[in-house]
């Protein structure tokens, strides 16, 4: 068996083209419904965040997946020409891939190291994954062991406990660069998840007069009434564009909401406007206006570097959390490979005691029932002592010297057994000699 990622993310990725590869909920059921019919033989799953998109796939070595034909597709799914995303693309095999993905759930490769929404998102990756009967037994033992490993990092260093979200950054950096946050005017555009964490970090810093956003505008009333701030039409938004001091964005769409046009008539006062969502909100070329200060969530690399200088001995003490549970999955992972081919010696083995037990009692006419049973029970126990003993030492080559090698060792073993079973023993008059299988 194999393990891949394919993937692009913040740290290889500009913002402008990760927008075009992300894919929401609902696309990334479809994706992976698509993947399996055209790669049937692997195991799927696909993340896609604000920040990275990535997919996940295990199969034999001999069926994996091309590389180039799964780029393709992707190309062909979000209808990106190849050559605007191939270069920023990472792809790891195996271990590494295996590293990756617990890496990304305990957040340390997050654009905000220690955020808690990035293991949300995995899990509910992999839920999609398993509702489309796109998992096996490989990707159920990753993800699970990723969700494991989460849990105990955030369980045994403070990152959990100093964390900080985009949503965080986004607030510290307006704090940064307006100068009474408590007397400004806020629109918070999207009542999602991450519309709410902006929402709670604008309280946190004093600020009084916040109006939510949503297309729903039921969304935006229930957000305004829990934390007690106002809430307009989406229809209103507009206006307020031009009379607010800071804007934050976080809604989803698949294109610009607002141009330069959206700011005629705006006269007077900075307009700071940070939009944290992925595809952007804002056109870039709003920044170009007069008066108004547009960042992404590709600007925040400052705060952000500050957020992991300050988690430095928490970063150290999580990757030894990671590197042990990437060798504990290893070690398993090693030796899946030779289960079936142990399945079959196991099964020549005791073909083969049988066969000498029926030849040994086929001559004694005074054994007893209860004796036959006695000697059979006998006679397993010893194959099954000598079989766990020669089993360990195949496990130790897989971990020692790869799967392949253990694999060689148990087939040359199945194959010397089944030309001396042969010419030597009844095995072959018998309709379970592994030859007339």
């Amino acid at each position: 068996m194999k393990i891949r990622v394919i993937g692009l993310n913040h740290k290889t990725a500009p913002i402008l083209v990760r927008e075009k590869l992300t894919f929401s909920g609902a696309q990334v059921s479809e994706t992976l419904v698509q993947l399996k019919e055209k790669f049937p033989e692997a195991e799927f799953a696909l993340l896609s965040t604000c920040n990275r998109t990535e997919i996940y796939l295990a199969a034999r070595r001999d069926t994996i997946p091309d590389t180039d034909k799964l780029i393709r597709f992707i190309s062909d799914i979000r209808e990106v020409e190849t050559e605007t995303f191939k270069s920023f693309l990472y792809i790891y095999d195996n271990k590494e891939a295996a590293g990756h993905l617990l890496t990304v759930a305990t957040s340390l490769d997050s654009l905000v190291v220690g955020e808690s929404q990035i293991i949300a998102q995995v899990k509910e990756s992999y839920r999609l994954a398993v509702k489309a009967n796109c998992t096996g037994k490989v990707l159920n033992r990753l993800f699970h062991c990723a969700f494991a490993t989460s849990k105990e990092v955030h369980t045994l260093t403070s990152i959990s406990q100093r964390r900080v979200s985009v949503a965080g950054v986004a607030i510290e950096l307006a704090k940064q660069l307006f100068e009474d946050i408590a007397a400004a005017r806020v629109a918070v555009i999207g009542a999602g998840e991450m519309g709410e964490l902006l929402v709670r970090h604008l309280l946190e810093v004093g600020c009084k007069e916040i109006t939510v956003y949503n297309r729903t505008f039921r969304r935006a009333g229930a957000m305004a009434e829990k934390y007690n701030i106002a809430a307009e039409d989406w229809g209103q938004l507009q206006d307020s564009l031009l009379r607010v001091d800071i804007v934050v964005a976080a809604a989803q769409t698949k294109e610009y909401l607002f141009e330069q046009s959206c700011f005629t008539g705006r006269r007077g006062s900075t307009l700071l406007i940070i939009d944290i969502a992925v595809p952007r909100n804002f056109d870039p070329a709003v920044n170009e206006l007069d008066g108004v200060h547009l960042y992404s969530v590709d600007d925040l690399a400052d705060v952000i570097q500050e957020n992991i200088e300050a988690r430095q001995e928490d970063v150290g003490q999580a990757k030894e959390i990671i590197a042990d549970n990437v060798a504990g999955f290893m070690d398993w992972f090693g030796v899946m490979d030779i289960g079936p081919l142990i399945g079959k010696l196991r099964k020549r083995f005791h073909q083969l005691s049988r066969a000498e037990l029926e030849s040994f009692m086929a001559g004694e006419s005074n054994i007893t029932t209860m004796q036959k049973q006695k000697m059979e029970a006998a006679v397993n126990r010893i194959v099954d002592k000598l079989l766990h003993r020669l089993i360990n030492s195949f496990y130790t080559v897989a971990r020692e010297y790869g799967p392949d090698e253990a694999s060689h060792l148990i087939k040359s073993i199945i194959e010397y057994e089944d030309r001396a079973g042969c010419s030597e023993c009844l095995i072959c008059k018998k309709s379970e000699c592994g030859k007339n299988e």
